[in-house]
């Protein structure tokens, strides 16, 4: 049977993140990617010039009709500005039952343009967490849903990701991209004790523009794919190393370009 994932996140007009790039690693990973949009942007790599909600009732409308036809097998959640929005998307999770859930709690853009409105933190964590088999947040996406400092170390980082649990979640992988050291660390909390650190080397570029997405979107279609969660998120893990290494291949825009998600598929491919 085809594996099939779900993206309910905002659009990049760029298509380096959001929509465009969860579809991009779906197909990339072999999965088939379905999309229910929650926003649109004005968006390329030099930043986020204008912001369109989609409405809370649309946002539902689209994941009634994708989730009552489609045997979708792990869905990924990015992009959701506004708290209507969240809460029509709770309330689609368990109108379908919705199981292997994979919440990236996307805040800011890589150009730093914010895309989540201040007020929606608390209901992100009240409505979203105890819903997300997994919540991938980055260094300063933990700290501000925590209202704290942005974790220094690894002492820090399982501090911090134990308090997320503590609110809620019932896995954090506590992304360490934004963090220092020659090694990027990830970090795998479950609240059955797992402990698990997932390390690759840093590589220094400017071109990592939706690497989180890429990220919980590849988690997304390891679960599809009916891998247990230490292992999606290990192969996950690998996928945006080598995208992320292979992203200085492409010339997008003038800015922070995009990971390369096809970078197994183009570098073997005949066509110039």
């Amino acid at each position: 049977m085809t594996a099939i994932a779900l993206t309910i996140a905002g659009s990049d007009s760029g298509g380096g993140a959001g929509i465009q790039a969860d579809l991009k690693t779906f197909s990339a990973l072999g999965v088939y990617g379905a999309s229910v949009l929650s926003a649109l942007t004005a968006q390329n790599t030099l930043g986020v010039s204008a912001i369109h909600d989609v409405p809370p009732a649309f946002v539902r409308a689209q994941m009634d009709a994708v989730l009552s036809d489609l045997k979708v097998n792990a869905i990924k959640i990015g992009m959701l500005s506004r708290p209507d929005v969240i809460c029509a998307v709770a309330e689609g999770l368990d109108a379908h039952e919705a199981s292997n859930v994979v919440l990236d709690p996307v805040m800011v853009a890589a150009s730093g343009d914010p895309l989540l409105v201040p007020e929606a933190v608390s209901v992100l964590i009240a409505e979203l967490l105890p819903r997300a088999q997994l919540i991938t947040p980055n260094l300063p996406e933990a700290a501000r849903m925590l209202n704290t400092e942005i974790a220094q170390g690894r002492e820090a980082m399982r501090t911090q990701a134990q308090a997320l649990l503590d609110l809620g979640a019932r896995s954090v992988l506590l992304k360490g991209g934004h963090g220092e050291g020659p090694e990027s660390e990830d970090l795998l909390l479950t609240r059955d004790g797992r402990e698990q650190w997932f390390t690759a080397p840093r590589h220094a570029t400017r071109n990592s523009h939706g690497t989180g997405c890429t990220l919980s979107s590849a988690i997304a279609a390891g679960l599809a794919k009916g891998l247990p969660l230490p292992d999606a998120v290990a192969g996950a893990k690998l996928y945006v190393t080598h995208a992320i290494r292979a992203a200085d291949n492409l010339k997008i825009g003038e800015g922070h370009g995009p990971v390369h998600h096809f970078h197994a598929l183009w570098e073997t491919s005949d066509v110039n």
